[in-house]
């Protein structure tokens, strides 16, 4: 049961909106970084949302690893294809102005596909895919991110979490959205385990030298000073196909560096050679398909859905009374949340408060 307090979803995205502001981000990119944010609330999805307001992205700001003015700069434009350089700004500010000039260019080609270089951490994948399935678009993304996953049979965090993610229009009142990393767990899962007191489950985690870590914080510890790493999906090893999880990230990590010309692994861990912080310089990537230039939307929509609803109507295992399709934890969990707002844990609210009062920002929170 939920014994945490909620804030009203106008109010947290007005105050981040605000803050933003005050950080030097401009209006109209801070009410898209607001509205990121605010969507992985929306879908349950708190190692995204508010939680990481403060962490991620204002201390960031604050340590200049984040500019808070994008200067995004077309390298290459074909009509079917971008690339484009954030110059560190805002990751989400680059990727939405990336989605709206592809979803654009499908609707005339059919398909489009961009990249990203030079940029920063662009929040929830899903959202920039829900930017193509509200078009009626399939939208398909991925990212590179700080160092933290080994290898199969390796010990070194080398690739990031890096997300594979899917999203496909339905009938239904919910896309299909796969959305998740390429890790047992990611970074942000186990920052959230840290503020809520919570050790990371065992396995999750590979130490440099075979020791079994479930302590969260000091996970995040390790995983920084580069003696722990994250498992892949299937495990360390290959008993369970643990190779599968590496391989994917990997093709993420190719994907989000070669098509934009842009750095990778343990180049953007935010550290230099000498131990002081420096620019992330993530690279993303990004493609639309347009069904329209197959069988036509409403046909694709119907086949969607029509996979969707027969997994879901299948023989359950003993014990269990629902089977779920991609996307509809999410949908539900909207609708848990829409008429109540966000969660926020003692530790959220100590962060709203502290960035709140480091800048004036003139604004009362209802927990105060």
């Amino acid at each position: 049961m939920e014994t945490r307090p909620y804030m009203p979803w106008d109010e947290i995205i007005e105050f981040m909106k605000k803050a933003f502001v005050a950080y030097g981000v401009p209006e109209e990119d801070a009410a898209i970084c607001a509205d990121v944010l605010a969507e992985s609330d929306r879908r349950g999805i708190e190692s995204h949302g508010c939680n990481r307001f403060k962490p991620i992205y204002i201390d960031r700001l604050v340590n200049g690893t984040l500019l808070p003015v994008t200067e995004t700069e077309i390298i290459k434009e074909t009509p079917t294809t971008v690339v484009m350089d954030a110059h560190d700004g805002m990751g989400m500010v680059a990727s939405h102005r990336m989605m709206e000039m592809l979803i654009e260019k499908a609707k005339t080609y059919g398909m489009a596909g961009g990249a990203i270089r030079n940029s920063t951490h662009y929040g929830i994948a899903g959202y920039w895919t829900g930017m193509a399935t509200n078009a009626g678009m399939v939208g398909i993304t991925g990212t590179n991110a700080r160092p933290s996953i080994a290898p199969t049979f390796g010990v070194d965090n080398m690739l990031g979490t890096n997300p594979l993610t899917i999203g496909l229009p339905t009938d239904e009142e919910f896309p299909f959205c796969l959305d998740c990393a390429t890790s047992i767990y990611q970074r942000g899962k186990i920052e959230y385990y840290a503020r809520q007191g919570m050790e990371t489950p065992e396995g999750a985690v590979i130490s440099a030298d075979g020791e079994t870590i479930t302590d969260s914080q000091k996970i995040l510890d390790m995983l920084v000073k580069g003696t722990a790493a994250l498992a892949p999906l299937g495990g360390a090893g290959d008993k369970l196909a643990g190779y599968k999880g590496y391989g994917y990230a990997a093709a993420v990590e190719i994907l989000s560096a070669a098509l934009a010309g842009g750095k990778f692994m343990k180049a953007l861990s935010g550290i230099d050679e000498n131990g002081n912080r420096r620019m992330y310089s993530l690279g993303h990537f990004f493609f639309v398909i347009n069904p329209e230039a197959f069988v036509g939307v409403d046909t694709f929509k119907k086949i969607a859905g029509d996979i969707c609803r027969e997994l879901r109507a299948s023989h359950k295992a003993p014990g269990q009374s629902r089977i779920y399709t991609a996307g509809e934890k999410e949908w539900l969990a909207w609708q848990d949340r829409k008429d109540k707002g966000v969660p926020v844990s003692e530790s959220v609210q100590r962060d709203l408060v502290a960035v709140r009062d480091a800048k004036n920002i003139d604004f009362k929170f209802f927990f105060e």
